[in-house]
Formats: structure tokens, C-alpha cells, sequence
């Protein structure tokens, strides 16, 4: 895979259910493609994947799937991100589906990569999340929370799929780190996955925002773009570090693919004396637990 051609953009969410529909074309590179869409109770989506995986993310509501590899439905879904953990639905290649809203509204996100492996569908639940750990991450003023969906190691081909929730004020993705080329060491041991990536935002207030900064270490990439709810920021290539806007608890959802179904990375060296620094978690987290959906 090559990051070379490829270019940080700013999505601003659209009107209409569908609010974001991005291609790999659209973005410029190879494999990662997003969407995020409302229903309204009873309405359906019906679609075959194709030659691709999906993971399909539920942001608020109920939903309930059909298809010819297996049924499933969500028992106390989050009424939105900020209330609760999620549930998330990967879906083989070759899979006819039909997903109903079970809600009165159902907001759902969903990202596709192309793929020439087969796999089984998994069903994940907020149980499922819990049980395979909430992460908290970094330390005082750069701590943050991170539930996985389709983590490094899980039974899929290149997705990877994560959220994260940071406080008001707080950095997150910090100390810069980058995936945009494949090392290994000596040993042959992945130190660096070469990754396309995605961040779509939403805020506790609808006034809210984040700022998300995207650089290479030779600055010829060096963008600064102010993300609001339901917005995408297209990471190709370099360091992302995002900063919540006080005041504003920020979530964003994360999905990954390219060279291995991994998260590993490179720090930015400039940084790097940050790691060891901090004296305690910011005592503001969990943002969200397996309690709120109940």
C-alpha cells in the first residue's frame, strides 16, 4: 500500500439520513470506506457486502439484522454515545443482509474494506466490550477512554475499530504516533503498520468541537481542522494528535486498514520524554459504562 498520494480532508457532515458517505476513492487511498445513517422505527437497510467486510457501529437506538449467515439484535442499546457502551456487528464478505431500526430513531455508522478472505460474522455487545476491557489511556490532562470493537487479534481481515471518549480539555491520540509505513525489526516483529484512517466525531453539546491536528515530521503535511459533530477527519498519513474543546466531552470513532489488522505505530520523537510524566488518571473517566444501558 502506498500513503504517498494521499491527503488529510475535513468532512463536514451532510442533511439527510445518510450524513456521510465517504469512498476509498473519495479519500484518495485503498481501502477504507465509511458511512453514517439514520432510520426511522421499521425502516430498513438491505444490502449484500460484496467482496468486502463491513463492521457496522451503533451510535443510538435498537437494531435488529436478517440475513443467510445468521440473526441478531440489540438488547439496551445506548441511547446515544455518550450513554453507554456499544454494540457492533462484522459481517463477512458474500453476506446478504436486511437491518431494521427497533427504535424510534436508529443512528448507525458502518465502514467496508475489500477483502479475499472469509471469516464469521461476530456479534458484539456491550457485555462483549466490557469483557475485553476498557482502556484508559495516557494521564492527567491527556487521559482518555478506549472501548474496542474489532481490536488487533480479532478473527476479521484488515479492520480495526475502536471509539474513544475524551474530556473536556483533554488531548488524546498523545504523544503524537503515526502508522503510515510497514516496519519490522530484526526478528521480524511488526513495529509499524502502514494504515488509512478515519475519525468521526460527535460532542455532548451540539455546539461542541474538537481540534485535530495531522503533520509529518518534515511538515509536508501539516493541517489544523476543527471537527463537530457527525464530521470526519481523514488521517493518510502522519502524527493526529486531537484536542477535546473545554467544555466539551468528545467522542470519536475510529476505523483502521492497510497493511495488517493492527494498531502499531511510531511516536514523534519530539514527544516521546511526554510517556512516564503523568502522576494520575483524570478522575472524570469512565465517560461511559456498561450501567448507562441498562
Amino acid at each position: 500500500m502506498s500513503c504517498s498520494h494521499c491527503r488529510t480532508l475535513l468532512i463536514k457532515a451532510k442533511q439527510g439520513s445518510l450524513y456521510q458517505k465517504i469512498t476509498a476513492e473519495d479519500a484518495h487511498w485503498e481501502h477504507l470506506n465509511f458511512c453514517a445513517r439514520t432510520l426511522k422505527k421499521e425502516e430498513t437497510w438491505t444490502q449484500n457486502t460484496g467482496h468486502s467486510e463491513y463492521c457496522i457501529v451503533l451510535l443510538g437506538g435498537n437494531f435488529s439484522v436478517t440475513s443467510d449467515k445468521g440473526n441478531w439484535q440489540t438488547v439496551n442499546g445506548r441511547a446515544d454515545v455518550f450513554s453507554g457502551l456499544p454494540h457492533a456487528l462484522y459481517l463477512p464478505a458474500h453476506t446478504q443482509f436486511t437491518l431494521t431500526a427497533e427504535s424510534e430513531l436508529l443512528d448507525i455508522a458502518y465502514s467496508w474494506v475489500e477483502t479475499d478472505q472469509q471469516h464469521e460474522p461476530l456479534f458484539v455487545t456491550p457485555q462483549a466490550v466490557q469483557d475485553m476491557g476498557i482502556e484508559f489511556r495516557g494521564g492527567d490532562n491527556a487521559s482518555r477512554q478506549i472501548n474496542s470493537m474489532l481490536p488487533p487479534g480479532s478473527p476479521c481481515h484488515r479492520l480495526v475499530c475502536v471509539e474513544v471518549y475524551t474530556p473536556s480539555g483533554n488531548w488524546s491520540s498523545f504523544p503524537a504516533h503515526k502508522h503510515d509505513e510497514r516496519k519490522v525489526d530484526a526478528d521480524g516483529k511488526l513495529k509499524e503498520a502502514c494504515l488509512e484512517e478515519i475519525y468521526f466525531y460527535k460532542t455532548d453539546k451540539p455546539q461542541g468541537f474538537a481540534i485535530q491536528h495531522v503533520y509529518t515530521e518534515d511538515r509536508e503535511l501539516d493541517e489544523i481542522v476543527e471537527a463537530h459533530t457527525n464530521d470526519v477527519v481523514l488521517v493518510p498519513r502522519g502524527h493526529h494528535p486531537v484536542i477535546a474543546g473545554h467544555g466539551y466531552n468528545v467522542y470519536y470513532l475510529n476505523f483502521l486498514a492497510g497493511s495488517d489488522q493492527s494498531l502499531a505505530g511510531s511516536n514523534d520523537p519530539d514527544h516521546e520524554w511526554v510517556y512516564g510524566t503523568w502522576k494520575t488518571m483524570d478522575p472524570r473517566l469512565p465517560l461511559v459504562t456498561i450501567e448507562m444501558n441498562k
